[in-house]
């Protein structure tokens, strides 16, 4: 009988994972249970996508504020230290930011405006229209911004982090200045020395403060990239793609993810005898149409993946070639002629019009945005994504 679904994808569920655990196993184990429970084959070309949280859980892989106050104090001593263009997020930068201030005298926080980095907004387009601010050219004060704009709460969570960045910095003992740019060198009129807290732009940011005089110059990735007192560390990302865990800790992206995948591809390999791809994902990337947000707050969608999961899609549009190569033709001889096309088909379709309107993102941002849909952010239960049938197309 002919196949009548494409993609199926799959939220598995698998026990609470702790420090210590096998992920590999617990992957595994709970990929071979779904099978049996729900009827489904294991096939080649099936993928496995593992949540990064899990993955980091069994590796412990925690940190404490302390341990971040301890790194900050280490790289920058007594130093003013410059934040710019932290995301505005409890989860994601609160703790750190409380590990900052606990490390240091004195903080100047810059924030961007009107948005953040992932789409956070603090005013909206509008507002800047409304007062005739260039957020390009205009640096301003707490003061000069309140003057302006007055106290506004986030979309989603009814939080003004202006206030809520300056309280938790002078409850950790520091002293604490904000100001608002889009410009990285604007800091360095209130100090030489800078951690760079943006994510995606991290790179150009320093760059760019390097080449102005700034003296100290760190990244969050720079930051817990080795252990601190028997923290836990990530030599790539330091604290980006961290999480709050605690009141007191974060949990940090897992390191050595590679193995991690490769062993899970050779498991499921020795079990099933079929090869099934596997990546560990974060964030999936793509954007709210309501808060404006844009989900990619960890600094990759997928750390580590399977060799099969490597490159972008190469496909052709089925409504642009009935319209117009084909457009003669209709039911079964359509369908055929359109077969025929897919089969034959160029290997890189980059720049040809029957590929216009598809998507060529990197595979692992494409599959990891829809396991993390899947899977979701709350309590669903489900860190293990199962999805069949991503790599058929219309022949299959």
């Amino acid at each position: 009988m002919e196949r009548t679904v494409g993609t199926v994808t799959r939220g598995l569920r698998c026990p609470i994972i702790n420090e210590g655990d096998s992920i590999e196993q617990i992957v595994v184990d709970s990929v071979l249970k779904a099978s049996q429970a729900e009827g489904f084959s294991i096939q080649d070309k099936d993928i496995v996508a593992v949540t990064e949280s899990i993955v980091a859980r069994a590796q412990g892989n925690y940190a404490s504020i302390d341990q971040i106050a301890k790194d900050i104090t280490n790289k920058f001593g007594d130093d003013t230290v410059g934040i710019t263009f932290p995301i505005l997020s409890r989860n994601r930068f609160a703790n750190c930011l409380r590990g900052i201030a606990r490390g240091a005298k004195k903080v100047v926080i810059m924030l961007s405006y009107p948005s953040d980095e992932v789409g956070n907004h603090l005013i909206s387009l509008d507002m800047l229209d409304e007062k005739g601010v260039n957020p390009w050219t205009d640096t301003l004060t707490e003061e000069q911004f309140r003057e302006l704009f007055g106290f506004n709460k986030h979309h989603f969570t009814g939080i003004d982090y202006i206030d809520y960045y300056k309280e938790l910095v002078t409850a950790e003992g520091a002293e604490c200045e904000i100001v608002f740019s889009q410009k990285p060198k604007t800091i360095l009129a209130y100090t030489k020395s800078v951690l760079t807290c943006d994510i995606h732009t991290r790179f150009r940011t320093k760059r760019i403060l390097e080449a102005n005089g700034a003296e100290k110059v760190f990244t969050l990735d720079d930051v817990l990239s080795e252990s601190v007192d028997g923290s836990g560390y990530n030599e790539q990302y330091g604290l980006l793609g961290s999480n709050k865990s605690t009141e007191h800790g974060v949990k940090l992206f897992p390191r050595n993810c590679q193995p991690v995948v490769d062993n899970i591809q050779a498991m499921l390999k020795e079990k099933t005898g079929q090869d099934v791809e596997v990546m560990i994902y974060g964030d999936g990337a793509f954007k709210d149409p309501v808060g404006k947000i844009w989900e990619l707050a960890d600094p990759v969608v997928s750390p580590a993946y399977t060799d099969g999961l490597d490159g972008t899609p190469n496909e052709v549009k089925l409504k642009y070639l009935a319209d117009n190569n084909f457009a003669d033709l209709r039911g079964a001889d359509l369908e055929a002629a359109i077969k025929k096309h897919i089969n034959e088909k160029d290997e890189d379709l980059t720049g040809a019009m029957e590929a216009q309107g598809t998507t060529p993102r990197k595979l692992t941002d494409l599959i990891g945005s829809l396991a993390d849909l899947t899977s979701g952010s709350g309590d669903k239960g489900t860190p293990i994504v199962f999805i069949q049938g991503y790599f058929d197309n219309f022949t299959k």
